[in-house]
């Protein structure tokens, strides 16, 4: 009963006695100027236009000039003109999550559109430009989180509410890599942004990438490409406020967003639009403002609540790692796994350079064994690539040094470890017995052929082994 009392509050709340509104003076490319509105409006407002009785255009207020406001649509503006209607939304923008938002497709309003029918409505409403938790008052990480994935569950070890960065050029198989954690993951709940993604590619990642069973446990939140910049911004916004409703549930969400780039490219398109003046390749300086707020909502929540595991992917621009949305992420989040073209060419996929990604919660979150077979691995993959280019003219003589020379017998093996594909699945201790296979350092109870991987994962060959067929 009181649930019920709690949602007919939700509903009531946004309702209004009366009406405000002004009227459109002008309309220039994608923007609107009104007046009228008085002292109702600020940044962000919600502003409907209405060119009739059967058509109501959102949008949203995004700079003021000579004492008019300036709009833009959440849609086309197709039947708008001079002197039209402009109503505005007394409330701020928000959402009301539902546990039965899982398994869910929805658009960057938080409408659905998976052809499953309305959806339900929570009871209580989730601001979408929500703050981050006090700094004061956020839990610490949590423990190791298993992603499914033997790189990072090894060389990138995640902890709950750690934020990750995944820079990767296009093409590269970061979209896979996401769904692969995604459907792999041991979080409760995982919440997926499919931000300015291309419209062919959303099916293909909802039935081939990201499952049925991986579905039935998510909520997926997508804004094409040919969707306006404010849908496309908004569906992170809804994607955060999401994951925040299921962490409030004491949840862990494991919450993604492919790609953050284009969130940024959303933000310029606004600013630019609204007059703001271009700096570091043309973003202007609330781009980089609006990214650190989206994000900072992800992280640990207080006290007995969950937490959210962010990972971000950021489309490098040109295989650029250092351009400016790059440095700004890495700024921000917790780790970042560096993906590269040169990898992928070779088919090794996912195309992770482990010795260029960071994860800033190793070693602590690791015990003694784990840090020492990491470590270990480390040094012979970076003794190899030293070396490789002596190695690939011939110009290394084995036996000048044993450690290149152990180096050079184990990093097929290594390669074979860090090659996974997207059916495969492989938990955090049997990734490590894996690996600690392949250095001769037993893992758990030392019975390395004991090992049951789960189903479509490899066994890595001993030391010395002769890996046949």
């Amino acid at each position: 009963m009181d649930r019920l009392a709690e949602k007919a509050l939700a509903a009531i709340d946004p309702l209004v006695d009366h009406e405000v509104y002004g009227s459109v003076t002008k309309v220039l490319g994608l923007l609107v100027e009104i007046t009228g509105f008085g002292n109702d409006l600020s940044i962000g407002s919600v502003v409907h236009l209405r060119p009739n009785d059967k058509t109501d255009i959102p949008c949203e207020v995004v700079g003021f000039k000579d004492k008019n406001a300036l709009l833009m649509p959440f849609g086309t503006l197709e039947g708008v003109g001079l002197g039209c209607k402009a109503v505005i939304q007394k409330h701020a923008p928000f959402v009301c999550p539902d546990d039965k938002w899982l398994g869910r497709v929805i658009n960057g309003l938080a409408r659905p559109i998976d052809g499953k029918g309305p959806l339900p409505q929570g009871a209580h409403a989730i601001p979408l430009k929500n703050k981050a938790p006090a700094p004061h008052a956020r839990k610490r990480i949590g423990q190791k989180l298993d992603l499914g994935v033997r790189s990072v569950n090894t060389f990138l070890s995640t902890c709950e509410g750690q934020r990750m960065g995944i820079f990767s050029g296009s093409g590269v198989g970061k979209s896979v890599l996401l769904s692969m954690m995604a459907r792999y993951t041991e979080a409760d709940v995982s919440v997926i942004g499919l931000v300015g993604e291309r419209g062919r590619e959303v099916q293909e990642f909802l039935e081939d990438d990201l499952g049925e069973d991986g579905l039935a446990r998510s909520v997926v939140i997508v804004a094409t490409g040919d969707e306006p910049a404010l849908m496309r911004r908004q569906a992170a916004y809804v994607t955060l406020a999401v994951a925040e409703y299921f962490r409030q549930q004491g949840k862990q969400v494991l919450c993604l967003i492919d790609s953050v780039t284009r969130f940024a490219m959303a933000q310029r398109e606004i600013g630019l639009s609204a007059g703001e003046p271009p700096t570091s390749k043309g973003y202007p300086p609330t781009t980089f403002g609006e990214l650190a707020r989206l994000l900072e909502r992800a992280g640990p929540g207080v006290q007995d609540e969950g937490a959210i595991t962010g990972l971000f992917s950021v489309l490098v621009e040109g295989d650029d790692h250092n351009e400016p949305i790059s440095d700004a992420v890495r700024g921000i989040v917790d780790g970042h796994i560096v993906m590269e073209r040169e990898i992928a060419d070779r088919g090794r996929y996912p195309a992770i350079n482990v010795l260029r990604s960071v994860s800033r919660s190793m070693p602590a979150c690791l015990d003694a064994r784990q840090n020492a077979i990491v470590t270990r691995a480390k040094q012979l993959i970076s003794r190899y690539e030293d070396m490789a280019e002596l190695i690939r003219l011939g110009a290394y003589r084995k036996g000048s040094d044993p450690e290149v020379d152990e180096a050079i017998a184990l990093y097929p093996h290594f390669e074979e470890f860090l090659k996974q594909n997207k059916e495969e699945s492989t938990t955090i201790d049997e990734a490590f017995a894996m690996l600690g296979a392949i250095l001769g350092m037993p893992y758990g109870d030392g019975q390395m052929d004991d090992m049951q991987p789960q189903q479509g994962a490899r066994r890595m060959p001993q030391r010395g082994e002769v890996r046949r067929g």
